[in-house]
């Protein structure tokens, strides 16, 4: 049955996990250098376009349409059919914001990878990476955790807003196509520092409120378990962000600004599947686990060599994993009925489903990733020239460039025109006037 305050609260939920997509932007974008700063940032605003659509031609079916054997969902509101006003059964809200609600999880999910290829990736492989993996690698898992007849969920399995389908589905696929990428030019010997820290914490503070929608609206109603979910988010990147400040302070002897963005956003991933089964005091733990974690995952790359560009494995990889394992230890009946006791309540068992789903997940991503990548290679090729990535990813695949300092269009009619200009005229010459 249709309730009004239910239908409020996922439409303001709605609307905040979207917000996330350009603070994903910008926190991406102020990492990476300046002459990529704009091809960062598509990748966080163009997967809007991609994935939408792609939602509602097919995923949204392949995810939450009827069960076929545990493993998917078919085609039966391929194109929205059937998707309309009136609740699912058992729903309280319209079947068609349950729709708008779960495109944004599947919006977001690609867009972290992309912290793992910035700077090295060509758009064309970009596009046809994102839309092969949204379809082939998220919407299985979004119908294995969350779909009406899934394994993991028949099984068992709980994962409350995104820690096995989005966070660790991501982070792990990040890994991969680094490995497969390769590293930037010149990495490790060439340092690539931020060319924005403000843009960094803008990013880090908008999609902190955005994960109250994220996590408090996967509650699917106007309920405690929204409260809940929403009070632990704050509480675990709280937790996490100090965590990493502290360790910061202490091997450095100062308190980073980037330091405490990371742990924040590290907290907020760690404490996703576990936000609405766990008390408080067990997101605090999970958001000082997140920020030492993830901490330390970050520092592999320089152990082991490989580039992770924004770290996205770092922080979502690990810290879904550690936040799945410890639903596993911290999840008590006594905050959401709809749970399970965890370890510390005596159920040993329900921690070790956590710990298989992980694993499969894991497995499943990456051999899921490690196949599209290859289709994708044979078709369009995965990488950038070395004289594109040199000069910069804005100017090479867009014709922009995210700066332009020192110069002004005003009193200029061609401004929209200028990046075919610029293509058009010969390298080295000016592009004409209007």
């Amino acid at each position: 049955m249709l309730n009004t305050g239910d239908t409020a609260w996922m439409l303001v939920s709605t609307a905040l996990v979207l917000l996330m997509m350009p603070g994903l932007a910008l926190f991406y974008g102020g990492l990476v250098r300046s002459k990529n700063v704009l091809s960062t940032f598509m990748h966080s605003f163009v997967v809007l376009g991609l994935v939408t659509l792609q939602w509602a031609v097919v995923g949204y079916s392949l995810a939450f349409g009827p069960d076929h054997g545990g493993l998917i969902g078919g085609l039966s509101y391929a194109f929205m059919r059937g998707v309309d006003l009136a609740p699912r059964p058992g729903d309280s809200i319209p079947h068609m914001l349950f729709f708008a609600f779960q495109m944004m999880f599947a919006i977001i999910t690609p867009a972290l990878i992309s912290g793992a290829y910035a700077e090295r990736l060509k758009f064309s492989a970009y596009a046809l990476f994102t839309l092969l993996w949204a379809t082939l690698v998220y919407d299985p898992l979004a119908h294995w955790v969350w779909g009406n007849g899934g394994w993991m969920a028949k099984m068992g399995v709980l994962d409350f807003a995104g820690g096995i389908v989005v966070h660790i589905s991501s982070g792990v696929s990040a890994l991969v196509v680094a490995l497969v990428v390769g590293k930037r030019l010149g990495y490790p010997r060439e340092r690539s520092i931020p060319h924005n820290l403000t843009l960094v914490l803008l990013g880090a503070g908008i999609l902190w409120f955005g994960w109250f929608g994220f996590n408090g609206g996967s509650a699917g109603a106007a309920s405690g378990t929204a409260v809940l979910a929403l009070v632990n988010s704050q509480l675990a990147a709280a937790a996490g962000g100090m965590a990493w400040l502290i360790v910061d302070v202490i091997r450095y002897g100062k308190a980073s600004a980037l330091g405490f963005a990371s742990g924040l956003v590290a907290g907020l991933a760690t404490v996703t599947p576990a936000s609405g089964f766990v008390g408080p005091m067990g997101a605090i733990a999970i958001g000082v686990a997140a920020g030492l974690a993830c901490y330390g995952a970050v520092m592999l790359k320089s152990r082991f060599n490989y580039d992770d560009t924004l770290d996205a494995f770092g922080v979502h990889g690990v810290g879904g994993s550690v936040g799945t394992i410890l639903l596993g230890v911290f999840a008590a009946k006594a905050w959401n009925s709809n749970g399970a006791d965890g370890l510390l309540a005596g159920n040993a068992a329900f921690l070790g489903k956590q710990v298989l789903a992980v694993a499969v997940t894991i497995a499943f991503s990456v051999a899921g990733t490690l196949a599209i990548l290859k289709l994708v290679d044979a078709l369009v090729g995965l990488r950038v020239t070395s004289d594109e990535e040199r000069e910069g990813l804005d100017i090479n695949l867009h014709g922009e460039e995210g700066y332009s300092i020192g110069s002004s269009s005003f009193g200029r009619t061609d401004v929209f025109a200028a990046p075919q200009a610029q293509e058009a005229a010969p390298k080295g010459s000016p592009v004409p006037a209007s």
